[in-house]
């Protein structure tokens, strides 16, 4: 492979004008396909074979002419001073809201407060349900003003209005986060660099790749049925990842031009030895990505594929893109003093060479404070509660919060997550009998506060009734009754003869943690197995594989605990701006392995990969690691403060689920790149020695030998380097 892709970034170079060319007419071909495609479709949140799917399925079949999972809103009143909202002004104030609430721009259902009796007990509290047609995602920017202005009329009659629901749910403000990360990533990158142009490349690369994948994404959204929620993960880890590709390559290139050879055999022998690192980085990203599929969630399905098809790019165009623009760059790359042969010479060490050798000489202490340290952090995961956000998770200061939480000091914390229970009287003789038997039964159940008289369709073989919890829809009581009435599903049909459903969205909150909760092993198995197998091929070693994966666990469970530690237990939650502890995302778990793991295996290709190089060109184990981290160190130091700003962007973000996503990507990276790939990985390395290359022989026979380490690209150029003026550049100062 490595001469193959010398090659391939020596053509690059001689015709950079073409290869710049093609880029820039892709780019502007997918900017033309994203400008004339049609709109993205919405969310269509499905998660096949789950209860709460079916009922909603047969919902749609049943009921013809509603809309299951149609977006809805409720706007909750309260009156003034102990005042009640049935009489006087405040009655009157509401009945104008309701009356404006249906003139508004989409089609809309609307309850009157007081025909539905939807008062409190109090008389102090009443809400409107809207109910739409569309689904949330495609209520429009008119609509939500309409709602705000109706809630305002309220406001000003005197009363408390708030609104919460689908139908309102607050696009959430990252601010300036994308920014912030490429603005880091400049000043880490003209640091590590110390040149412009050099600095400048990775940026340019990184946004080509991402602006041609976003607009591809855009393009295809409609034929492939892409939400545009699919580029948001495209677009973060693309960039992240095309900065760090560039970076490698642009670094072996200044260091083949520094060994004195000419831009071209620099820049071939650049793409043939990090180039290969490159690609197999990129595959293992790849693997995590797609392999979220595993899941059965159609939604994360696209995004994990849309985000893979990102990375992709980003592998290509430093490949290619990056060796193209060196030809322009020519000696720009390299810091104004080497180029005018002022670099003065120093035999002093760098820093990463200087660290490597502190934990070869202290392997033992290190390899256990590593340990100790991410199995500290791991602790907090022991108690993970997981869930699904609802309007109780956003912050305080929100209208969907305050809504929430006036709907529970009315109406009982139950009323916010009612259970949707669906009973298909099809194959039984008396529908209406059935369906008053299944009411009675789920009446007595305990956490049961109300069960609402059965609803039927048209032709009334199908009802629905709706169950209010006593306790909150986070809450495990809630979750223990939906497993209830659904463990009574077979002695409902055995004395009634009807199927009984249980859906609605925290149902359908419940049986997606649970869906993700069951995926997450058998996904964990798939990645680390394809990436382990991949990583042998790589390294041609069974232990150096072994030692990344188990690396990977301490990193992502130690995540896991930092992430319980600030989002459930409350740790420095002011200091982040966590508003409301609660329960971890259940996507979480499953979203950090597959993100994080793709991550952490790029530095694990690009630091042992130039010590693999180390020994195959002779020199000891132990010298191995201190060569491979005097030339890797600093760029995967580097790649990984990029990494960690990208991510942390994110934190800023309004959304509590966002700002956890960027905390427990960020951390992540951080305890992976500098407690695991920097301390962990050389101290066990120096401890295994020649053991860690070992390779079965019957393994060595099979394994394809892809020549990641250039060995074979070494002996296929038989010309020997020329020093340039005696001239050597220096490293500059590690980040």
């Amino acid at each position: 492979m490595a001469t193959y892709l010398y090659k391939l970034g020596r053509f690059a170079f001689r015709r950079r004008r073409y290869v710049v060319l093609v880029w820039v007419a892709l780019l502007a071909l997918a900017g033309v396909g994203a400008a004339t495609a049609p709109s993205a479709p919405s969310d269509n949140f499905t998660v096949p074979g789950t209860e709460a799917q079916k009922a909603f399925d047969l919902l749609h079949e049943r009921f013809p002419g509603t809309n299951a999972d149609g977006a809805s809103a409720r706007m909750v009143f309260q009156a003034p001073g102990g005042q009640k909202v049935t009489a006087g002004p405040a009655k009157e104030a509401v009945e104008k809201a309701v009356t404006e609430l249906r003139h508004m721009p989409q089609q809309a259902t609307v309850g009157d407060p007081y025909a539905a009796d939807t008062v409190s007990k109090d008389g102090t509290t009443a809400y409107a349900t809207v109910t739409f047609q569309a689904k949330s995602m495609e209520i429009t920017d008119a609509t939500h003003t309409a709602i705000d202005t109706v809630a305002q009329h309220g406001r000003d009659a005197g009363l408390t209005v708030e609104t919460g629901g689908t139908a309102v749910q607050a696009s959430p403000s990252t601010g300036n986060s994308e920014v912030i990360g490429i603005g880091i990533a400049a000043v880490v990158l003209l640091l590590t660099f110390g040149s412009l142009v050099a600095a400048g490349l990775p940026l340019l690369t990184a946004i080509m790749g991402v602006g041609v994948g976003i607009a591809s994404i855009t393009a295809l959204a409609s034929t492939l049925g892409l939400s545009s929620t699919s580029s948001t993960l495209a677009s973060m880890i693309g960039l992240a990842v095309g900065i760090d590709y560039a970076l490698f390559i642009v670094s072996r290139h200044r260091h083949e031009l520094m060994e004195g050879r000419d831009g071209e055999e620099a820049a071939g022998r650049a793409v043939g030895t990090a180039g290969s690192a490159v690609v197999f980085a990129g595959l293992t990203v790849l693997i995590a990505l797609a392999g979220l599929s595993v899941v059965n969630i159609p939604m994360l399905t696209k995004m994990g594929l849309a985000a893979a098809a990102t990375v992709a790019l980003a592998v290509l165009i430093a490949l290619t893109l990056i060796p193209a623009l060196l030809g322009f760059a020519g000696p720009k790359v390299l810091t104004r003093k080497v180029r005018k042969g002022r670099a003065a010479p120093s035999d002093k060490p760098n820093m990463g060479t200087r660290w490597a050798r502190l934990v070869v000489r202290r392997r033992v202490p290190f390899l256990l404070a590593g340990v100790v340290a991410l199995g500290l952090a791991a602790v907090p995961m022991t108690s993970m509660q997981l869930g699904l956000p609802d309007d109780g998770s956003q912050p305080v200061s929100t209208t969907q919060r305050r809504a929430y939480d006036m709907l529970s000091d009315g109406f009982g914390p139950g009323f916010n997550g009612p259970l949707m229970v669906v009973v298909d009287g099809a194959h039984t003789d008396n529908p209406k009998a059935a369906a008053q038997d299944i009411k009675r039964t789920i009446s007595g159940f305990a956490d049961v506060k109300t069960v609402t008289e059965p609803s039927f369709n048209p032709k009334g073989d199908a009802a629905t009734l709706t169950v209010v919890p006593v306790s909150k829809p986070s809450s495990a009581q809630t979750e223990d009754l939906v497993h209830v009435i659904r463990g009574h599903s077979g002695e409902f049909e055995k004395t009634t003869g009807a199927e009984v459903l249980v859906t609605g969205t925290t149902a359908m909150n419940i049986d997606v943690s649970q869906r993700l909760n069951d995926a997450l092993l058998p996904y964990l198995a798939l990645v680390v197995g394809l990436a382990f197998l991949l990583l042998m091929i790589v390294f041609r070693s069974v232990l150096v594989p072994l030692k990344a994966a188990l690396g990977f666990l301490l990193s992502v469970l130690a995540a896991l605990g930092a992430v319980v530690a600030v989002f459930q237990w409350g740790w420095l939650a002011g200091l982040l701006g966590v508003e409301q502890t609660g329960p971890i995302m259940s996507m979480m778990p499953i979203f950090m392995v597959g993100v994080v793991f793709g991550l952490a295996m790029d530095y694990e290709v690009f630091l042992v990969t130039r010590m693999r190089e180390a020994y195959v060109h002779g020199e000891t184990p132990r010298q191995a690691v201190v060569t491979g981290f005097n030339h890797g160190a600093r760029v995967v130091s580097a790649a990984a403060v990029i990494m960690i700003s990208v991510f942390a962007g994110f934190i800023g973000s309004s959304e509590s689920m966002i700002k956890m996503m960027g905390f427990g990507l960020a951390i992540a990276v951080a305890f992976d790149a500098f407690i695991v790939r920097m301390t962990i990985v050389p101290a066990v390395l120096a401890l295994l020695g020649r053991a860690a290359w070992w390779l079965p022989r019957r393994l060595d026979r099979v394994l394809p030998n892809v020549d990641v380490e250039g060995e074979q690209l070494r002996k296929a150029l038989v010309e020997p380097p020329q020093a340039v003026d005696g001239q050597e550049e220096r490293e500059p100062a590690v980040i």
